[in-house]
């Protein structure tokens, strides 16, 4: 079953990305944290991996080892910027062969220093286009694709934006799920401006829990998304007064409120960014859902 269609059944849900430790001596470590999260049964983990596909197969693996060792469904992280169509289609092959249904179909980060119309291949420039070539060689996969509730860093406009996304979930989009953000109108007004466009498709929000200023500060940075000004003030005073640990509090009631505010207005679910913290995350999640 893809996940799109357990997204269907009408149960309200949860799920989790991951991302491979660049060191496999970490992966014990990892492997735990992915346990203590498995027991809030999510419905899906998503695995991402490095810059232009730097981890691949790391990502190959975890999948892999998430759905067959920790019961989980899962879905593979896929970048198409400077990727060969050959080996693209060793990815997917491999990940059909673990058994693994769904794949997140993105363009990637263009490398440092190359032109904007930098491709190794030329009919794969866009996420669009991974998203088209996925349906056409697995047509039985399921794809997600990322919206953004404060627009592409990279678009033109909020209304190009939302064209694109609409042209992904045309080309083969199962469902979007969100870039991070931490004002709910956002996702609100993004969700009723894709609607009026034509998109019926899920758009799950996705959400992250601070743990770390310094953290939070580069993330934001890459993706475009904006903290609000009296949540920073909030989580600044935090860490003054009691360093990491305090701002992960803060944080973490935060996204809780998020999700619950969320839930409540009928979302079907709530993608959360784990950072690979099982105790922030499993503070956020524990008793949010019936």
């Amino acid at each position: 079953m893809k996940i799109v269609d357990k997204m269907n059944c009408g149960s309200q849900f949860i799920s989790f990305e991951f991302f491979p430790p660049k060191d496999k001596n970490e992966w014990p470590g990892f492997f735990q944290v992915v346990d203590r999260l498995a027991q809030l049964k999510p419905l899906f983990a998503s695995v991402t991996y490095g810059a232009g596909g730097s981890t691949q197969g790391d990502t190959l693996e975890i999948v892999s080892r998430l759905k067959s060792e920790h019961g989980l469904d899962t879905m593979a992280h896929l970048t198409c910027i400077g990727a060969y169509r050959g080996d693209l289609q060793l990815f997917l092959d491999s990940l059909a062969e673990a058994g693994v249904n769904d794949v997140l179909a993105l363009r990637g980060d263009l490398p440092k220093d190359a032109p904007p119309e930098f491709s190794a291949c030329r009919t794969l420039l866009h996420a669009s286009d991974l998203a088209a070539f996925i349906k056409e060689s697995h047509p039985g996969m399921g794809i997600g694709v990322a919206g953004y509730p404060e627009v592409h860093p990279e678009a033109v406009d909020a209304e190009h934006d939302l064209g694109y996304l609409k042209l992904k979930l045309d080309q083969g989009g199962d469902f979007a799920i969100t870039q991070l953000f931490f004002d709910n109108k956002l996702y609100f007004d993004f969700v009723a401006k894709a609607r009026s466009i034509g998109i019926d498709k899920p758009i799950i929000p996705g959400i992250i829990p601070v743990v770390s200023l310094k953290v939070i500060q580069r993330i934001i940075s890459l993706c475009g998304a904006s903290l609000p000004a009296a949540y920073l003030a909030e989580l600044e005073a935090a860490d003054r007064a009691g360093g990491a640990a305090a701002v992960q509090k803060v944080g973490v009631a935060h996204a809780r409120r998020q999700a619950e505010e969320l839930l409540a207005a009928g979302v079907p679910g709530v993608h959360i960014y784990t950072l690979n913290r099982d105790q922030a995350v499993l503070d956020l999640v524990q008793g949010l859902l019936p």
